[in-house]
């Protein structure tokens, strides 16, 4: 098989068991490094190798711009738990297609998984501050203020980061490195839900809110597939410098 194959159908969940996949599917690990090993907006290389973190999988870059230690991260969120009564309401055929379908490698990112000064990281915070509720929409948006010089609930814990999203230059360019596009429009965010700030829930409030919030989520995946296999198909092309 071509080490650089990837199935945008692939069960991360049924490799990794009960398991989280984001820590223990070794083809989502394997997916990670091809897809994100390439050139930075400088030209340079951003070579990642597997590795290992207990008994979790992980990636590791290093060189002259740092060492940076990631994990994967999901993007689509079905909020089960805080909405439990639309989740059921969906019915079980569409919740086993939503994990099927949001949980491909469409649906999924990289962030740096080392804690600084003892603090959250990025995956955690988004998950668990009361504005964004693991929402990527609201998460890239707070990404956008970060490049801008804004601020937003995730101020702090991207500038904790900022060497790792100082690698991209640009929103620009991190939108187009982790092949986000199909979430902006310009330099815009195209929320999946109604935004004008961060005040209030961010969840649904209506079971019609909630049924657009993963069609939205789901749609995004379904493009970012499709984008990541006219990348790989596309890959080769372009000579990185070395660092």
């Amino acid at each position: 098989m071509d080490d650089r194959m990837i199935d945008v159908t692939f069960d991360f969940q049924a490799e990794a068991g009960t398991r989280d996949p984001d820590s223990y599917s070794r083809t989502l690990q394997r997916y990670h490094q091809v897809l994100w090993s390439k050139p930075l907006p400088s030209g340079h290389s951003f070579i990642l190798e597997p590795v290992r973190v207990g008994s979790a999988l992980a990636l590791r870059h290093e060189s002259h711009r740092g060492t940076f230690l990631l994990s994967s991260d999901t993007l689509a969120n079905s909020n089960k738990k805080r909405l439990p009564l639309f989740y059921e309401q969906m019915g079980a055929e569409a919740n086993s297609a939503w994990y099927r379908d949001g949980g491909a490698i469409g649906g999924r990112i990289v962030f740096p998984r080392n804690k600084v000064d003892g603090k959250q990281t990025i995956n955690q915070l988004r998950g668990t501050h009361h504005l964004i509720r693991d929402r990527f929409d609201l998460t890239l948006e707070a990404i956008r203020r970060h490049y801008s010089g804004e601020t937003s609930p995730l101020t702090e814990v991207l500038a904790r980061y900022d060497d790792f999203f100082a690698l991209f230059e640009s929103f620009n360019g991190y939108v187009s490195f982790f092949l986000l596009q199909d979430l902006v429009d310009d330099d815009s965010v195209r929320f999946y839900l109604p935004f004008s700030g961060f005040e209030g829930s961010p969840l649904p409030r209506t079971f019609e809110e909630y049924q657009k919030f993963r069609r939205a989520q789901l749609d995004f995946v379904s493009a970012r597939n499709a984008r990541i296999l006219e990348a790989v198909d596309n890959s080769g092309h372009e000579e990185p410098r070395s660092l």
